[in-house]
């Protein structure tokens, strides 16, 4: 996708990137005053930013972080509520909004390149939604959780999605039904976050995760990645027969026959990616 100048200032102002020597990219959501909410335009840029990312050699995981008191409110309710007053009382931006989202999520999902968020406060909704989506997850011991829509009768139906591919059905289902917050350590124990840290070290422990991805062979850790979603969505049988073509496809490429050849010759690989 090409973008003109003024695209290029909009994203920017909505999302900030900065790429590190080792490969790693931050994308930190810069709108504190909205709460880092997912209205449209943020979600176009933040999709631009994972789109480019992932057809970016040089970039080999990426942190998602966010700026001002909240990691992300979900759904921009007031740009949502302002197009009642379309013509379709806002079927059709609705419509929109939900698409954009779902193409977000998938776009994450599809990344050949792992994504890290890193959470220092409350993650809500749709933002919820967007944490559950990323591949690991790192969380302040003050970070807090939920998808509250079924409180203001509109339920998380799209969070559902996310969160019920991560947590338990029970725990999913608490979440949407009462509507509650849940700390850090819940968060953990539910499986939605991989690690809870203190506050002051969340980005420091997200981008200590993307270095030590960013140090293994990219064509690995793609394929990895693709085929981890994939065998996810299938039967067992069908899994293991997926995953057993992966693993042979896997064995025939040049970075595996280096990795093991590292490995038994006791030295550090080369990768090709």
């Amino acid at each position: 996708m090409t973008q003109n100048a003024t695209d290029v200032e909009a994203t920017a102002a909505l999302v900030d990137v900065r790429q590190d020597d080792d490969g790693v990219l931050v994308v930190t959501l810069s709108q504190p005053k909205t709460r880092n909410a997912l209205s449209q335009a943020m979600m176009q840029a933040l999709n631009d930013a994972v789109q480019e990312a992932s057809s970016n050699v040089s970039v080999r995981a990426i942190v998602l972080a966010a700026a001002g008191p909240a990691f992300c409110a979900g759904h921009d309710l007031k740009e949502l509520t302002a197009h009642r007053q379309d013509a379709d009382a806002g079927v059709q931006f609705f419509s929109d909004t939900m698409q954009r989202c779902s193409e977000l999520m998938q776009a994450i999902v599809a990344c050949p390149k792992p994504v890290i968020a890193a959470v220092h406060a409350t993650a809500t909704a749709a933002g919820c939604q967007l944490v559950a989506t990323c591949d690991l997850a790192v969380a302040a011991t003050s970070a807090k959780f939920c998808t509250p829509g079924v409180n203001i009768g509109l339920f998380c139906s799209t969070p559902m999605v996310a969160l019920s591919r991560n947590v338990g059905r029970k725990r999913a289902m608490e979440m949407l039904l009462l509507g509650d917050m849940i700390s850090a350590e819940d968060a953990a124990a539910y499986g939605l976050i991989n690690r809870v840290v203190d506050d002051g070290d969340v980005l420091a422990t997200a981008s200590e995760f993307a270095q030590k991805i960013a140090r293994k062979s990219s064509a690995t850790v793609a394929t990895g990645k693709k085929a981890f979603y994939q065998q996810a969505e299938m039967p067992l049988a069908e899994a293991y027969d997926f995953a057993s073509d992966v693993m042979v496809r896997n064995m025939m490429a040049a970075d595996a026959k280096e990795g093991i050849g590292a490995f038994l010759e006791k030295r550090a690989p080369t990768w090709k990616d």
